[in-house]
């Protein structure tokens, strides 16, 4: 086994995977990789299995060494990825030597980065997953954000594939964004104003955002009910609490809350708005279930049939 030497871990760096299924009766968040499009595009990039662990970079200032052979590839935000120095293209696999230096700077469009080696981060897996969330010190090493001179142990191989994204399917991190909603049971205690204030109004993201939940700011959304018996929470739920300025919870979110909810932000929308930082546009639209499904679901079978390309060629 050979590892991957942090020098250092910038601003959050966490190793994440499809997150953690089937624990959140018992109080475990489910964590997982913020921006599935990119996690899989990653894996899928190398050949790994799909949940295979990634980095997750957030913001860049990341810096670390191979000392052993083998291919990576990086996805996501651009976070100006550099190797020994040299700036290398994002949505891609690149092989690496023993001793190459790789370094993530500033961000140029997006939040997070996705870094993946072949064969996946062999952290230990806990609660099924090797997805860290910090608020319950599990996952990765230690259940924190990675340290400088930890170690990531990976299995060394050269024989990946050489492949890039091909650019339709590389999203613009810094493009407007329209955040679909399945409307929750709660939805009847918001009067039609308010609904109508929701969809047609503009919000940006606040500076408090974090891999619990994105606080956005605009005209406030009210409702009847000051508050809710604490319930279970999905992703993507809206809670909007006593300033009526929308919070959309995402994978670290706490497992249980008590503020009324208007509705969910789809699964996917949520990966996209992972990638917008303070100061962003976003508006929302209603939409339903079966709609919904229906994205999701080929979004999971193109993934699952990605079909396989040439050396060096474009995968789609």
């Amino acid at each position: 086994m050979s590892n991957l030497q942090v020098i250092k871990p910038g601003w959050q760096s966490t190793i994440q995977d499809g997150g953690r299924r089937g624990y959140f009766r018992d109080g475990l968040s489910e964590g997982g990789a913020m921006d599935e499009h990119a996690y899989h595009w990653a894996n899928t990039l190398l050949e790994n299995d799909l949940d295979s662990a990634c980095i997750e970079i957030l913001m860049g200032q990341f810096e670390a060494v191979f000392d052993a052979d083998t291919t990576i590839a990086i996805t996501g935000a651009d976070l100006d990825a550099r190797i020994n120095g040299r700036e290398v293209k994002h949505w891609s696999t690149h092989p690496v030597k023993a001793g190459d230096r790789i370094a993530f700077k500033q961000p140029r469009n997006g939040l997070r980065a996705y870094l993946a080696v072949a064969g996946g981060w062999q952290t230990p897996v806990r609660f099924g997953s090797r997805s860290v969330v910090m608020r319950e010190r599990l996952g990765g090493l230690d259940g924190g954000p990675l340290r400088a001179e930890d170690r990531l142990s990976y299995l060394p191989n050269l024989n990946a594939p050489r492949r890039c994204v091909a650019p339709n399917y590389i999203p613009d991190y810094q493009a407007e964004l329209t955040l679909k909603v399945v409307p929750g049971y709660q939805y009847r205690d918001f009067s039609n104003a308010s609904r109508l204030r929701f969809t047609t109004s503009e919000y940006r993201v606040s500076n408090r955002i974090d891999r619990m939940g994105y606080k956005l700011e605009g005209p406030a959304v009210s409702t009847e009910q000051s508050g809710v018996i604490s319930e279970g929470i999905a992703l993507g739920a809206i809670q909007i609490p006593q300033d009526g300025n929308p919070i959309v919870l995402m994978r670290d979110r706490q497992t249980i809350g008590g503020y009324p909810k208007i509705g969910c932000v789809t699964s996917l929308d949520c990966s996209r708005l992972s990638q917008r930082g303070p100061g962003a546009v976003v508006s929302f639209e209603f939409s339903d279930i079966a709609t919904v499904q229906a994205d999701r679901q080929i979004f999971d079978r193109f993934f699952r049939a990605s079909s396989r390309s040439p050396s060096g060629q474009p995968l789609n």
